[in-house]
């Protein structure tokens, strides 16, 4: 079932989702799924997958010599949302990245979520890879997020990259993309990165999945902004507890977010990372309790694959 269509027959009440990240090459899957176990009784209509970029490592060849090789530390994406589906009946969305992927690679990604049943998908730009300045697209890879979501209503229409087919089992994938309550970090204003937001909107995708926020004023400035856009589809606000220290740091460097002071100074006062977990999971139910009572379509959780403070903040709201 497609995202739009769980909305639409909640009836105005706020569902659970969340969204996961597959896990190193090498690890083993049922660590995700011990984590994803304790959400599902939160009844869960969605689970997001995230996509890796790819990145370079060093081989040491020895003698002082390096090889440089270009992988991917977390592949998987379709086969843990195929793994996911199947084994707790819920949809899954993985993630569709720009950035390391060529139009034929994502075409043939969309052709197999539509094999089996997978009709859910985000489209997005992706970051930098570490070692640039700036986004650089792959060699025959989409540009921008509103590129991607063309390619995808495109096949949703039969028009594939080399050929316009004719067919009755069409694609018909709802389409997911990002908005940012604080503007994109590369925006020059708010208002911009509401008019690129637009362009994805009017390019065919269906709903918005904000970045995290900590401050809820910044949702509801966001929505109103961007419904005077007319932006009308569905958007969803994401949420991510606080649970260690280095979050303060590394959340505002990396995702160019503010730190509501009220939040700064709970966590000034702590004394370890167990205590900073704890002002998290507070914060997080008293964000959420306010977004529910406002007729959000979804709470939508940024788990990080660790489900116990999600499930803590889910048992106090839902």
């Amino acid at each position: 079932m497609k995202v739009t269509e769980h909305i639409e027959n909640a009836k105005g009440k706020t569902l659970f989702s969340f969204e996961i990240i597959p896990p190193q090459k090498g690890k083993s899957i049922q660590e995700l799924y011990d984590n994803i176990d304790p959400l599902m009784e939160f009844k869960p209509p969605f689970i997001d997958v995230t996509t890796s970029r790819e990145e370079y490592i060093y081989i040491d060849r020895g003698n002082g010599l390096l090889d440089k090789k270009l992988t991917r530390m977390r592949p998987g994406t379709l086969g843990i949302c195929a793994s996911i589906k199947h084994k707790y009946n819920v949809d899954t969305v993985p993630h569709l990245l720009c950035g390391g992927f060529t139009q034929e690679e994502t075409e043939y990604m969309l052709v197999d979520c539509h094999y089996l049943g997978i009709n859910n998908v985000m489209a997005l730009r992706g970051d930098a890879m570490k070692h640039e300045q700036s986004f650089v697209p792959k060699d025959g890879g989409n540009h921008y997020a509103v590129d991607l979501v063309r390619q995808i209503n495109d096949l949703n229409c039969g028009k594939y990259l080399h050929e316009v087919m004719d067919i009755d089992n069409r694609a018909d994938f709802c389409i997911g993309v990002a908005g940012y309550p604080e503007k994109h970090l590369e925006s020059p204003s708010l208002q911009s990165d509401l008019r690129r937001l637009k362009e994805k909107v009017d390019a065919g995708a269906d709903y918005v999945v904000t970045q995290m926020f900590f401050d809820n004023a910044k949702y509801f400035t966001f929505v109103e902004k961007a419904r005077e856009m007319g932006i009308m589809v569905p958007i969803i606000p994401g949420i991510k507890p606080i649970a260690v220290q280095k979050h303060m740091q590394i959340l505002p460097q990396i995702f160019r977010i503010d730190l509501p002071e009220d939040l700064i100074d709970a966590v000034d006062k702590c004394k370890n990372n167990a205590e900073i977990k704890q002002v998290g999971i507070e914060w997080a139910i008293q964000q959420s309790l306010e977004l529910k009572a406002a007729g959000v379509p979804f709470l939508h959780y940024y788990s990080m694959g660790k489900s116990e403070n999600i499930r803590q903040i889910a048992s106090q709201v839902f």
